[in-house]
């Protein structure tokens, strides 16, 4: 009896599920479309662009709104010397007056301020710059 009992609470049980699956044996699956058709592709390829051309747009805009000059007008680093693992010597140019910077973190100070230009902003190369800074500051020593 007990036997009886328990097959049929589990034939309860399992009638859902079994017509469940039924049911889904008997519904057609949905084709997929082929993902490498015209289609798809230039789909794709609308939505990469628009994509790229909203990340443009907003780049564009951050630079409007924050007032960020396009070239750098007027001003702009000549050359960067590492002094250690964070501070860095910065030959600086603003205007016709080249500057010497110390850069650290969170601290930037004026160490030197040009009467003639240093280097000429068309010939700055990386070594010439650390050579000429050497040969400026051994100068201006002996003065």
């Amino acid at each position: 009896m007990i036997l009886y009992r328990l097959g049929a609470a589990l034939l309860c049980l399992l009638l859902p599920v079994l017509s469940h699956a039924a049911e889904q044996a008997e519904q057609p699956k949905p084709s997929l479309p082929d993902p490498l058709s015209w289609g798809a592709l230039i789909q794709l390829a609308l939505g990469l662009v628009l994509v790229v051309g909203l990340i443009l747009l907003l780049a564009w805009l951050v630079r409007r709104v924050n007032g960020v000059p396009a070239g750098g007008q007027g001003m702009k680093v000549l050359a960067a010397l590492p002094l250690g693992q964070r501070e860095r010597a910065v030959l600086v140019q603003v205007g016709e007056r080249q500057m010497l910077l110390g850069v650290a973190p969170g601290r930037v100070s004026l160490l030197v301020e040009f009467e003639e230009p240093v280097l000429d902003s068309a010939e700055v190369r990386g070594a010439a710059f650390a050579e000429r800074l050497q040969q400026v500051l051994s100068r201006g020593g002996e003065r």
